[in-house]
């Protein structure tokens, strides 16, 4: 019956195994985040660079 009980519970990490497993995590999340950031940013300058670019042409047409 020992060897049942046993197989019920699985052997916990050893806090080394769980450090390094939080540790890749927390890489993994922060890179994410950057990534996400980062395509956030380049959307938001698209739109900067449209509306300056309408600008530009609305001056133009009412100078011209």
């Amino acid at each position: 019956m020992s060897s049942f009980q046993d197989a019920e519970k699985p052997a916990k990490p050893s806090l080394v195994k769980r450090a390094l497993a939080l540790l890749v995590l927390l890489v993994v999340v922060v890179l994410l985040a950057k990534m996400v950031f980062g395509f956030f940013m380049a959307i938001l300058w698209i739109v900067v660079a449209v509306a300056a670019l309408i600008a530009v042409l609305w001056a133009l047409k009412t100078l011209l």
